[in-house]
């Protein structure tokens, strides 16, 4: 798990706390860990137990968890049936869910559940406010959503099987290696090829590897969508058919122009990108200037160890003083300058 290496750059760490949770549920159940009050902490401590990992690894010098309205939905009010077949979530799992906001903000951590709307949309805003303001962002989840989010100033942590230390950090390099697409073209391709786990079908046909192809070879979809409309997809058919002729693979333009204006296909592209769109305009509320203010770290070690103490595993009070309270490796770097 490498740190950025330009260290004289402020680095914003944005987590989706859902997702964390969500894997964290699933993973330590068998524990039954509880608080000191009897109440399932098993998704609690397992998130906090990453972050802290990737707090020490990554030395940010702010830290911002994005939650999910969960009361309220605006994508659902679009969509009735986004994210529908999902299965119901447990009551342990809903009741650490409902707590998370409370615990962050009593560790003196930033948190953001924006009004109708979604971590993933905290994770697009925090991405675009490091942008604005010159820091570095790295983004913790285990959604592929954020990968639209990548740039040569944001990185996603992805957390999968195997805890932090197994996960990969993506950048714009390695988004291209895993699936052949920039990550400025990322949304597109994942409004081509669907997304099962928010029930968002994909254009009919097109699977990853084509729309990795299609979005290289020809281009942005707004000049695919102006060659099928204003020439018959002619020029998107001979593209991939060139390419075709010098990689030895099999010519696909007539069936791509043909998937591309089947009843439907455009539509279904629209939709899926106005879903997918993470709102990148919330108001994160940091202020880095002011010593202090929630979200920025070193935290108070008295208040680490009142709030996480009451999840009632020492060792992992322990680990959140050492990593919490002391100053990141960033400002360090700038300091020793």
């Amino acid at each position: 798990m490498p740190a950025p290496d330009d260290r004289s750059r402020r680095l914003l760490l944005v987590v989706d706390a859902p997702s964390l949770l969500h894997r964290s549920h699933h993973a330590k159940a068998h524990t039954g860990i509880t608080d000191r009050a009897g109440r399932p902490t098993w998704a609690l401590h397992g998130m906090l137990g990453q972050i802290l990992e990737v707090i020490d690894g990554f030395a940010p010098d702010a830290v911002i968890f994005g939650l999910d309205d969960r009361r309220a939905s605006v994508r659902a009010d679009f969509y009735p049936a986004y994210k529908a077949g999902r299965a119901e979530k447990d009551a342990s799992l809903v009741e650490q869910l409902d707590r998370a906001g409370a615990m962050l903000d009593a560790l003196g951590l930033a948190t953001l559940t924006p009004p109708g709307l979604e971590a993933d949309d905290v994770s697009a805003t925090g991405a675009r406010w490091a942008g604005d303001h010159g820091w570095d962002c790295v983004i913790v989840t285990s959604d592929r959503d954020a990968f639209a989010h990548i740039s040569d100033h944001t990185r996603v942590l992805r957390l999968i099987n195997g805890g932090v230390s197994a996960s990969p950090l993506l950048t714009p390099s390695r988004l291209v290696a895993m699936y052949g697409v920039a990550a400025d073209r990322y949304l597109e391709f994942a409004a081509l090829r669907g997304d099962a786990s928010d029930n968002l079908p994909g254009v009919t046909g097109i699977g990853e590897k084509t729309a990795a192809t299609l979005l290289t070879q020809v281009g942005p979809m707004a000049t695919v969508w102006a060659d099928v409309d204003q020439n018959e997809g002619r020029v998107v058919s001979a593209t991939l058919d060139s390419w075709a002729a010098e990689t030895g693979a099999r010519r696909l333009g007539a069936t791509v122009v043909r998937r591309l204006t089947a009843e439907g296909a455009r539509e279904r592209f629209d939709f899926n990108v106005r879903i997918m769109s993470g709102r990148d305009d919330l108001d994160l509320g940091l202020t880095p200037d002011v010593s202090g203010t929630p979200g920025l770290l070193p935290l108070d070690a008295e208040r680490i160890n009142r709030v996480v103490g009451f999840l009632g595993v020492e060792a992992t009070t322990s680990l959140a003083i050492r990593v919490l309270s002391t100053d990141p490796a960033s400002a360090a770097a700038r300091l020793d300058g």
